[in-house]
């Protein structure tokens, strides 16, 4: 079972995090190239945040403005936000894209969807958000990163991997976690946060997770080289009938050797993925 799992799942196993973001960035641009997006066909993203997508944006960003590619006809949903923080908060998720990405590209900043972490009826929000997706025909190409236990967005081990977007308690652990940016202080860290759920994330047409580093090593081992589990929510993309995992060579650490011979081997194929010319 453990190969037929893999056979519908694309390991890419790049030299370091930079080649990470680069392959990530053309992949995103070709998808959205080919699909030549207008006025009335836009392309829809899922977005993420964290340390590990900030290169995959400096390199749209480059290849924006070097005219390579256009966002005017792209719509974008975030993956999550905080609850009770201003938007302009530096830790604030909105705060993060506009900084790292949506005012340095041609976006129509009201295709710009993220949750909203000051709504008044929080779970009419997180209704509202899927409702938005759905209306939009989809997300064609869902990104994200995972934490070193596995998570996906706040979907924390135990989320349902059915879930949906929803209000989600953070777990002590993630407080902690978290807490270096905001002083270092645990107290000043949102208790909650608006997510998409794994439900969500696995609805989408393609769904491409970036991991770096060796602290993601045993997640990338839980992701690939174990069964579906809820305690491991990156897990579920196993399921997934196009799933990208997107990885450096310091995350592999903790694969079989067989696993990483497997997937190096093609690497030709995978490069097919960002030619121009070819239509994979």
């Amino acid at each position: 079972m453990y190969f037929l799992n893999m056979v519908i799942m694309r390991l890419i196993i790049m030299d370091n995090a930079d080649k990470v973001s680069e392959w990530a960035a053309k992949y995103v641009a070709k998808r959205i190239k080919h699909f030549n997006p207008g006025p009335d066909r836009y392309f829809v993203l899922g977005l993420p945040t964290g340390g590990t997508p900030l290169g995959m944006y400096e390199y749209l960003i480059q290849y924006y403005r070097a005219g390579d590619i256009s966002f005017k006809y792209v719509k974008t949903f975030n993956m999550d936000e905080y609850v009770g923080i201003p938007r302009d908060h530096v830790e604030s998720y909105h705060y993060y894209m506009m900084t790292n990405f949506f005012t340095h590209v041609d976006i129509d900043p009201n295709n710009a969807h993220i949750l909203d972490g000051n709504a008044v009826d929080l779970q009419a929000e997180c209704k509202r958000y899927e409702r938005m997706i759905e209306e939009a025909g989809g997300v064609h190409l869902f990104i994200g990163g995972i934490g070193p236990d596995g998570h996906i967005a706040f979907n924390e081990p135990g989320s349902s991997l059915a879930s949906k977007t929803r209000v989600k308690t953070l777990a002590r652990e993630t407080l902690e976690a978290n807490a270096r940016f905001f002083d270092n202080d645990i107290d000043k860290v949102p208790k909650q946060a608006l997510t998409v759920g794994v439900g969500t994330v696995m609805s989408a047409e393609t769904v491409m997770i970036l991991i770096t580093g060796s602290h993601k090593a045993f997640a990338l081992h839980k992701a690939i080289e174990e069964g579906v589990n809820h305690m491991w929510t990156v897990s579920a993309f196993q399921q997934h009938p196009k799933t990208i995992i997107l990885c450096d060579e310091d995350a592999t650490l903790e694969l079989k050797v067989k696993t990483v011979k497997y997937f190096k081997a093609l690497g030709a194929v995978h490069e097919k993925l960002i030619d121009d010319n070819s239509d994979s």
